[in-house]
């Protein structure tokens, strides 16, 4: 993700397959990322998702046929075996372009999990802005090839991987172009608060800084996307849905309505707040600094003439006088006019 400010965090909203098999679902997915989050306590007007992210299997290279056959009958089964389930979940080509445009009409970026060869078919129709590897492709090489071939800028999730599957599949990659980005990920559904290592991300923008490192959550809640773009993440994936008791497996696990709102409302102000690495007076503080801050006055009354001592001299607010690390500008100096007791010294009362 070349060229994008510093400081934004992109984030992308994972549909996956909690469409359910329906175009329009996935239509009503996005209708509901892009919308702009209201922040009444500052009068602000807030950014959505930056993108949508669909996912494409080509059931041929899915599964062996004696899984592919097996019985699938649970609660968020869409089909009596496991292929009928999947075949039920997938999208055609055709259906992709359709959301893809939909998408589109929002000014949203459009990514693309492919988890297969045959998947590349799409790009037939339309090219997405990101190609997306799967935490459990990382080390399907031969796909990762064919991917990077298309030299669409490509994320890769680390949910399954250690530093030797990551760097071959970089080494793999980067054959082709190395506008890649690095998302930290735990493959654990949903991933134990003590699993997450927020300081994995740390470590990626250490050792592979020269491609953008952001998080891919699949946590309960919102505040470990927050968390990890404090931490350096620059890119932000979540799995979302319009309720959390639909079915389908991935469902439970996303964030409903008001929790997208919330985490893209977090995720807003922390950008606007990530500021510079530096210490400095931001403008806005100033008036508080000049009404809160102590000034150096005077213990008692001192008259036209008299010399101030440091026994004269304690702290006052406002701070619009003299500092105590200022005070060799005022003891020793005589007073032009009488300054009454508890008055902060100001520059046109001495010598």
């Amino acid at each position: 993700m070349k060229n994008r400010p510093k400081n934004e965090v992109y984030i992308i909203g994972e549909i996956g397959q909690n469409h359910n098999g329906s175009v329009d679902l996935a239509k009503l997915l996005i209708d509901m990322i892009a919308r702009k989050i209201e922040e009444d306590d500052f009068n602000l007007v807030l950014k959505g998702m930056n993108a949508v992210k669909l996912t494409k299997r080509d059931l041929n290279e899915e599964l062996s046929p004696s899984e592919m056959k097996k019985p699938y009958t649970g609660r968020n089964s869409f089909g009596k075996t496991y292929g009928e389930h999947r075949e039920f979940l997938e999208l055609t080509d055709e259906q992709h372009f359709e959301i893809y445009k939909h998408a589109k009409s929002y000014n949203l970026d459009f990514v693309e999990t492919l988890c297969a060869k045959g998947c590349l078919s799409i790009l037939k129709l339309f090219t997405p802005d990101y190609l997306k590897v799967a935490s459990r492709d990382l080390t399907n090489l031969p796909l990762l090839s064919a991917l990077a071939e298309t030299k669409i800028p490509i994320i890769i999730s680390t949910g399954m991987a250690g530093k030797k599957e990551l760097d071959d599949a970089l080494e793999t990659i980067t054959r082709y172009h190395d506008d890649i980005s690095i998302l930290h990920c735990v493959s654990e559904y949903p991933t134990h608060p003590e699993n997450v290592n927020y300081n994995t991300i740390p470590y990626l923008l250490e050792n592979y800084g020269q491609f953008t490192i952001g998080y891919s959550d699949h946590t309960i809640g919102i505040s470990a996307p927050v968390i990890a773009a404090a931490m350096g993440a620059r890119v932000i994936e979540k799995h979302i849905t319009l309720d959390r008791r639909m079915r389908g497996s991935d469902q439970a696990g996303s964030l409903g309505p008001d929790g997208v709102n919330r985490m893209i409302r977090d995720l807003r102000l922390l950008e606007m707040g990530l500021g510079n690495k530096d210490l400095f007076i931001e403008p806005g503080v100033e008036s508080a600094k000049n009404k809160l801050e102590r000034s150096v006055a005077v213990k008692r009354d001192i008259r036209l003439g008299e010399e101030i001592e440091e026994k004269d001299l304690f702290l006052i607010s406002p701070g619009n006088g003299y500092k105590w690390r200022d005070r060799d500008n005022v003891i020793g100096k005589k007073a032009k006019v009488d300054i009454p007791s508890g008055e902060i010294i100001q520059k046109e009362m001495i010598e």
